[in-house]
């Protein structure tokens, strides 16, 4: 049975509350589900508690729920490319959990495979100990960490077939596929969707199984963070333009 939504909007209208925890892949503005971000947006849904490895930027990706107040929490590794952000923190209106990078991807892995908690060595003696249980395996020490579950979670493939199965392209991948299976919904935005069997079964990375809805992302222009070029000198002789 086909898993495809008219749009964005429709494939959420029914699963989104107050409250709720919502994971979404990307990292930076790569690999981000714009159309279903900008959906939630549009809903006007509250105290949101996001899981993602960031918050995009000011006005683009995940920073958009900032703008709109939607956000009540947010666990993440990395949010220093958002000023409106670092405002909401300060001013007490955004509670945050900071997450090791390897460590968040782990808890939204563990999350998805049924793990409830799991151990490691990551911010042991540190701040992101406190509070968490301590055990020593082999002589050392390590810091107990708890698998992520997410209501709802939002995914953008590269490729996919109308059956959920997803395929993602180069950086884009990042996050997408442990926030895939963490969710107890999952909804993924494509920017190609095919009929079953054209994918080959050896690139789908995430298994249909995992994914409840499926829309078609809408073209638009991939924004980049920040971009950093290098000056080309001009050679002796050659004119601009030549």
């Amino acid at each position: 049975m086909s898993k495809v939504q008219a749009s964005a909007s429709e494939a959420l209208h029914d699963v989104l509350r107050d409250g709720m925890v919502l994971a979404v892949g990307g990292f930076g503005l790569s690999g981000i589900p714009a159309d279903l971000i900008d959906a939630v947006r549009a809903s006007a849904v509250k105290d949101l508690t996001v899981v993602s490895n960031n918050m995009g930027v000011d006005g683009k990706g995940l920073g958009v729920l900032l703008e709109s107040g939607q956000v009540r929490k947010v666990i993440a590794s990395y949010v220093g490319e958002n000023k409106l952000f670092a405002e909401q923190f300060l001013a007490g209106m955004l509670e945050v959990e900071f997450s090791p990078q390897g460590t968040l991807a782990e808890r939204l892995r563990a999350g998805g495979a049924g793990i409830p908690a799991f151990y490691t060595k990551t911010g042991v003696g540190t701040l992101i100990a406190e509070g968490k249980p301590l055990a020593d395996f082999d002589g050392e020490t390590y810091l107990q960490e708890r698998g992520i579950v997410a209501d709802v979670a939002l995914v953008k493939a590269w490729r996919a077939d109308t059956l959920g199965n997803l395929e993602y392209r180069f950086t884009a991948r990042n996050f997408n596929p442990v926030v895939a299976t963490a969710g107890i919904m999952t909804i993924a935005e494509a920017e190609i969707i095919v009929q079953p069997g054209e994918i080959d079964p050896n690139h789908v990375i995430t298994p249909g199984v995992y994914v409840q809805r499926l829309v078609q992302a809408l073209a638009r222009v991939k924004d980049i963070e920040q971009r950093t070029v290098r000056s080309r000198p001009v050679l002796a002789g050659v004119q601009a333009g030549e």
